[in-house]
């Protein structure tokens, strides 16, 4: 038997203990508007330069530069006068403000709040419950409460969630043909990203966002326009208030946020609700029926321990959820991305 000098588990500890310092320095630049400012100009850029538009230390800056290169989050091309920064293509596509895909503000979330909860993941375990109390000194009983506690927050959630589905709606849409559906109420739809990949795809349909009224209040005032008519607002708590008549229920990384008690009864109301031959759809995180993986989805899955009342299921647990409301044919498709879709029908 080898030493442990042979083995490569010292190497792979090492990359897990970095992984917290990498995705500081991601969020970092881009917070501080290194990506947008590559962009905008045009051209590559001194450390210097860069550091001067954006008002930082020389020297704090060139090392942050440098370990974007390292990242492959940018290039360096050495020259005479020194070394000039540049974006790459998949700064430019996914870290720029600008950009359709952007993934700028969920990467804003995550610094800002999601890991001031995951400092007490320790206390999560031990506990079985979120951190919020400890985190941000309110009571952690509502969640959502907790997870909207201001005007500011809310809007951040709501960002970065529409960041997600920029690149991620389309694939779970398109994993079933919803085309016959053309009476959808999006439960939880928030910012409207989901909705309005929905109708983009299936024309003839028309979305019905039913979320709480200070919701529907941030997303008609800042991500939905009146022009866009395929798209309405419901407002409503949809675990305490009665759910309107429809042909497919979306819901939307919804059920991970609960436990089962509390899904059998949301599925319990939506299935009542949902007119015969109808359905609902749920798009989530699926773990592997061993929960051996993906490794994405088992850190989902802690995040729902740290934040929510909720964890990330298998399809199986999830089509079992659907059978006990009464939901009959069960569809389950993986789309090979971060969130899969798992279809039930009435």
């Amino acid at each position: 038997m080898g030493s442990t000098e042979d083995l490569e588990y010292p190497q792979i500890i090492m990359q897990y203990s970095n992984g917290f310092l990498i995705s500081k320095v991601m969020f970092t630049a881009c917070e501080l508007g290194v990506f947008d400012l590559l962009l905008e100009s045009g051209k590559p850029l001194s450390s210097d330069a860069i550091a001067a538009h954006l008002g930082a230390n020389t020297i704090g800056m060139e090392r942050l530069l440098d370990a974007c290169v390292g990242l492959k989050l940018l290039t360096v091309e050495t020259t005479q006068g020194g070394a000039l920064y540049r974006n790459t293509e998949i700064s430019n596509i996914y870290l720029t403000k600008s950009s359709p895909k952007s993934q700028y503000h969920i990467m804003m979330y995550y610094s800002n709040t999601v890991y001031l909860c995951w400092q007490y993941l320790a206390d999560a375990v031990r506990e079985g419950r979120n951190q919020y109390e400890r985190a941000f000194g309110i009571s952690s009983k509502d969640p959502f409460g907790a997870m909207y506690r201001s005007d500011e927050e809310m809007l951040k959630f709501m960002a970065g969630q529409n960041s997600v589905w920029s690149i991620c709606g389309r694939d779970v849409l398109a994993a079933f043909d919803l085309s016959p559906f053309t009476q959808i109420y999006d439960l939880g739809g928030g910012g409207g990203a989901l909705a309005r990949e929905c109708v983009s795809l299936y024309p003839n349909s028309t979305v019905t966002i039913y979320d709480l009224p200070k919701v529907v209040r941030v997303a008609k005032e800042q991500f939905v326009s009146p022009e866009e008519r395929q798209i309405a607002f419901h407002e409503g708590d949809f675990f305490n208030n009665s759910i309107p008549e429809a042909e497919l229920y979306i819901l939307s990384k919804i059920l991970h946020d609960w436990d089962d008690e509390k899904c059998k009864q949301l599925l319990a109301k939506v299935y009542k609700a949902c007119k015969p031959g109808g359905g609902v759809l749920l798009v989530e995180s699926l773990l592997n029926e061993n929960k051996s993986g993906p490794v994405e989805t088992q850190l989902y899955s802690m995040n729902m321990l740290v934040q929510t009342e909720g964890k990330e299921r298998t399809a199986a647990e999830y089509s079992k959820l659907l059978k006990a409301a009464g939901f009959g044919v069960i569809q389950v498709k993986k789309t090979g991305k971060l969130y899969d879709a798992v279809l039930g029908r009435k």
